[in-house]
């Protein structure tokens, strides 16, 4: 007779080395026979339910793996870094992105520069300090959107820095942590846990940190970046930073900061955007 030291049950057959219920190596049992000893002929038919039962956690991580791997896939092959080159126009009827929106400057300004950007982005960071020169060049009449649009990949740290920016913003600090980000862009860009760093950011903006770091991974945040990459997607983004100035994409030439500005002018002057 053996008997599992684990769950107690008592096995006639002397071949058998291992519980077949939780794999517990048995050993001998040297009391008289068990009437209600349970009978194997085979060590290799487990229970269904047992064997299921054992493998679901590996199941289940397999399954995220692969899911995982599906969406960084698409990621992958829908992004890149640099100037964008789409052709696609706000019809009206696209996606609205996160509401409320992140806005910064007059709400009632009569054109919109809607931007669609990653805080890991080389260009996107090299393009921050022209456009702190375009809003104030504009003042009031122009209010400016942030679109959240990490690239994952290339940019590792992309989609924790937006989480980042969407957390600080729950307590009514996102541009606060944007500029930050875009200003040490170089120092976290490179650091291998940027975590600690954005807790300090968010210390020095005044957050609480102890909500930040409980709406870092929260489902405001994942939501609202969730809602502006459905916008990007159906506008066909595939680039940042991309510009809108009142529904109208900025292309080719009109992406540099000169362009965008005469973008900006022709919005005022009531012509279209071309």
């Amino acid at each position: 007779m053996k008997r599992c030291a684990q769950c107690k049950r008592v096995y006639a057959d002397e071949s058998l080395d291992f519980c077949l219920d939780d794999g517990t190596r048995l050993i001998a049992d040297a009391g008289s026979a068990d009437p209600n000893a349970t009978i194997r002929y085979s060590q290799n038919i487990p229970s269904s339910k047992n064997q299921t039962k054992r493998f679901l956690p590996f199941l289940i991580i397999v399954a995220v793996l692969i899911a995982a791997a599906v969406v960084v896939r698409t990621l992958w092959k829908s992004s890149q870094s640099g100037p964008s080159t789409n052709t696609s126009t706000n019809t009206g009827s696209d996606p609205p992105g996160a509401e409320p929106p992140r806005i910064r400057g007059n709400p009632n300004a009569p054109v919109t520069l809607e931007e669609f950007a990653d805080f890991q982005c080389p260009s996107c960071g090299a393009y921050y300090p022209e456009l702190k020169k375009i809003e104030a060049e504009f003042g009031d009449r122009l209010r400016v959107i942030f679109r959240e649009r990490p690239l994952v990949p290339p940019h590792e740290h992309a989609l924790i820095a937006a989480q980042a920016a969407e957390a600080a913003g729950v307590q009514g600090r996102f541009w606060e942590m944007h500029d930050k980000l875009y200003e040490n862009q170089k120092d976290w860009s490179e650091a291998k846990d940027v975590v600690p760093l954005f807790v300090d950011y968010a210390k020095q903006i005044g957050l609480d940190p102890d909500r930040f770091m409980r709406d870092l991974n929260g489902e405001v945040v994942a939501v609202r970046i969730f809602q502006d990459g459905k916008r990007a997607h159906a506008l066909g983004i595939n680039a940042t930073p991309t510009f809108f100035v009142n529904g109208k994409e900025a292309k080719d030439e009109a992406w540099k900061p000169e362009g965008l500005r005469a973008m900006i002018n022709q919005a005022l002057s009531g012509a279209n955007p071309k």
